[in-house]
């Protein structure tokens, strides 16, 4: 099979294209044909060897893929040869074959396509285990989304929205902004342009928001924890701005609440509590209040460019890689 490898710690441009043993599935595992991967900012720093991951060299970065079931492991009763799932992997997306735990993988809804499929776990699952288990948030909130049209901001917005909140998103462009006002956002925030605490402060009468969405952090993360109001809960999603700095005295005085939240370790702690997220999902996306968003489609050759869209900030929504793709 083709995959995309890393041989050393580096940057992404080091990565090859190379004719690799297609991965055999150990017990409780499935054998899947990648019918599509997604990218992700994890995939720069695994490749990088800054990740909570460090994979034994050579292996191939990717953690969200889908695909057709093709062989199952030892003690797999759930799934069978054939079936079309998605599956959160540990890494090993960007190949033509990936094996993934059977506890990970799930069915395809119908009518969802493999792209989108690909799409869908690493985001929508990050984004429901941060707002629903962590921040608690509750029909009638108001609910801030930073770095709004990225991969897991856009799909915070729309679990704002199915959940019954306010949700005002926040970019760094109009265009962003759009794309995220077209998946319901009801207030639009520019902070290249605006003031983010002064606007969410005046869009609230003063009040501020109940729940921060962070997948930025850096310089944001201090505006935004100003932003939130009495018993507000900021949730610590990312770090692509700069690792946040939390100022405990600006918790008490407002009885506020800073949390981090990770599906990795998630997964591994709460594996019921993820199963309900899953469940949740799937239900709003066959209602119709989840649409995955893929800004860009690209062939396996082209996977350093894929994942460089995300890391120059080139891209909104999802980038996904299909290996069936040919390049030009």
């Amino acid at each position: 099979m083709r995959a995309v490898i890393c041989r050393a710690w580096g940057a992404v441009e080091d990565l090859t294209i190379e004719d690799v043993p297609a991965p055999t599935p150990a017990a409780d595992e499935v054998l899947i044909e990648v019918r599509a991967t997604s990218v992700n900012y994890a995939d720069s720093l695994m490749v990088a060897g800054k990740y909570q991951t460090r994979p034994p060299f050579p292996f191939s970065p990717g953690l969200e893929t889908a695909g057709v079931v093709a062989a199952c492991g030892a003690g797999v009763t759930r799934l069978k040869p054939g079936d079309r799932v998605m599956a959160i992997l540990a890494y090993g997306g960007l190949a033509e074959m990936a094996v993934a735990p059977e506890a990970e993988t799930f069915a395809i809804p119908t009518g969802m396509s493999f792209e989108e499929a690909g799409a869908f776990p690493v985001a929508y699952i990050s984004s429901h285990v941060a707002i629903h288990w962590q921040g608690r948030l509750e029909a009638g909130e108001t609910l801030l989304v930073l770095g709004a049209a990225g991969g897991v901001g856009l799909t915070a917005v729309e679990i704002g929205k199915a959940m019954g909140a306010r949700v005002i998103a926040a970019a760094s462009t109009a265009e962003k902004l759009s794309v995220a006002r077209e998946r319901g956002a009801d207030d639009l925030v520019n902070y290249a342009t605006e003031k983010l605490t002064e606007r969410v402060m005046a869009l609230t009468d003063g009040k501020g928001a109940d729940v921060c969405f962070d997948p930025v952090g850096g310089e944001l993360f201090d505006a935004a924890l100003s932003a939130l109001g009495w018993g507000g809960r900021i949730l610590v999603v990312g770090f692509v701005g700069g690792v946040q700095q939390i100022p405990a005295n600006r918790l008490l005085v407002k009885n506020r609440s800073a949390m981090g939240t990770s599906l990795r370790y998630f997964r591994w702690h709460a594996p019921d509590k993820l199963r309900v997220s899953v469940d949740e999902l799937l239900r709003w996306y066959e209602e119709g209040k989840l649409r995955p968003c893929i800004s860009h489609r690209l062939p396996l050759e082209k996977s350093v460019e894929a994942i460089k869209l995300l890391t120059d900030r080139r891209a909104y929504g999802k980038v996904v890689v299909v290996p069936e793709m040919r390049s030009a």
